[in-house]
């Protein structure tokens, strides 16, 4: 499990294609400390098993179903990317419960600066809009943020410098494909309540 708050940026230093999917090799300093091969690291959010570490560097692998289901699918070498490792049993929560399994792909369509800070607007397909409601979280990349509005095809958050300086999310971060994890507690609400929810006129 993690929390979505980013430890540090990586950089990609490789990205090998394979017969099904593809090892990143990414540069890091502090997801280093400690780290073994066969742990889990969020990249972007997505939960990846080390499976190499060097001295400044760690390999991952994607398989194809990552490749498809999240941004990853086209990241190159050279890309930075958001690291958190997951959080210690006993340890602080200070972003909200994330998974590290990535439910979309959405694009961030505008920035729009708010003095120092600034408003992301990201568009997100309708499965899921469903789950992201104003004051819920959501995690984007990895990061644990606030959602701030939502319209028909897209929601906003809020960004402040310390999370635009220390994260892919910022003005770089325009017309990016980023991914999306919305709140599991939304998800098992909904398959709890669907055998509760009133027969839709024509349905047996």
């Amino acid at each position: 499990m993690f929390t979505g708050l980013v430890e540090e940026g990586g950089i990609i230093e490789s990205l090998t294609p394979g017969d099904e999917g593809a090892r990143l090799v990414i540069s890091a300093r502090s997801v280093l400390d400690g780290l073994v091969v066969g742990d889990s690291v969020a990249v972007n959010g997505a939960c990846l098993t080390t499976v190499l570490v060097g001295e400044r560097t760690f390999a991952v692998d994607c398989v194809a179903e990552t490749l498809r289901r999240t941004a990853l699918g086209g990241a190159a070498a050279g890309d930075r990317v958001n690291l958190e490792r997951p959080v210690a049993v006993g340890g602080r929560l200070d972003g909200h419960i994330v998974q590290g399994h990535i439910d979309g792909v959405g694009r961030v369509r505008a920035i729009r600066p708010e003095g120092d800070s600034a408003v992301l607007e990201i568009e997100a397909a309708p499965a899921l809009l469903r789950y992201i409601v104003e004051k819920g979280s959501i995690t984007v990349d990895g990061v644990s943020l606030t959602v701030a509005g939502r319209v028909e095809d897209a929601f906003t958050v809020a960004l402040i410098p310390h999370t635009m300086s220390v994260t892919t999310l910022g003005p770089q971060a325009r017309d990016r494909r980023v991914n999306l994890e919305v709140d599991v507690v939304a998800k098992y609400v909904e398959a709890l309540a669907a055998p509760y929810a009133p027969a839709r006129e024509g349905n047996s």
